[in-house]
């Protein structure tokens, strides 16, 4: 998709988020039509929530947060199957796997191990493998990257590659406040059990974090050189314990 129709779909995401209130699943025609192109463009991974620039900022794509939004409105409550014995449940978001075959996983390049769950409008890239673990949609899991056993990749999530997030990490989805950017682990970081990093922190490229660290907005992170206290953001080739 070229630079200009990027533009236009996110001009008409921008306007109805702002006429939200009347977005609902009897919404048809060009409201619909950019929100599921908003989607499969996440899905595909061509588009991202988030992404960094050469100077290492990451820019943040506020219009694909609000299709995911919208997508609330306009999705129905309906089956899904799948569930133990002839269970089902009952959402309105589809599985990422929905109606694929050999063909599609073949194509994907990745490992889903059964139970893992991925939803709709995130991407998982190449080599990556995923365990019984929680991917929710508009999140981005790179290439090579393992999620590991009970471990959640939460709404819009950024994670790079050759990440390995061990049994139970969690790292917290940023869908609301709008202004608030995604959870990001960069590139070949490792994340111990049972971790957790929130409210759109962001652990730098090539960072260790031990069995059980807590990170949020509020963590103070302390440089042990220097005494300097910083939050926020783990520095890169970080260690913390």
């Amino acid at each position: 998709m070229s630079t200009h129709d990027l533009a236009t779909l996110s001009a008409t995401i921008e306007r109805a988020f702002e006429e939200r209130d009347g977005v609902n699943t009897s919404t048809r025609g060009e409201v619909r039509d950019a929100v599921e192109a908003s989607l499969n463009l996440l899905d595909s991974g061509k588009v991202r929530v988030a992404q960094r620039g050469d100077d290492g900022n990451w820019t943040v794509n506020q219009w694909l947060k609000k299709a995911v939004l919208l997508s609330f409105r306009l999705s129905p409550m309906e089956i899904v199957k799948g569930g133990p014995g002839e269970s089902a449940w009952w959402d309105k978001v589809p599985s990422k796997f929905d109606g694929w075959s050999v063909n599609e996983f073949e194509k994907a390049g990745f490992r889903a191990v059964p139970n893992c769950v991925v939803r709709r409008s995130a991407y998982i890239a190449p080599n990556a493998i995923l365990m019984p673990s929680f991917v929710n949609l508009g999140a981005y899991v790179g290439e090579g990257t393992m999620v590991d056993t009970w471990a959640t990749v939460g709404s819009c999530a950024q994670i790079g590659k050759h990440v390995h997030l061990s049994g139970g990490v969690g790292i917290g989805g940023v869908l609301e406040p709008m202004q608030a950017g995604p959870t990001i682990i960069e590139d070949n970081c490792f994340i111990g059990a049972r971790s957790e990093v929130v409210e759109g922190c962001i652990v730098r490229e090539g960072s260790v974090l031990g069995m059980g660290v807590f990170i949020g907005k509020s963590t103070k992170i302390v440089d042990r050189a220097t005494g300097e206290v910083t939050y926020g953001e783990v520095p890169p080739y970080s260690v913390v314990v």
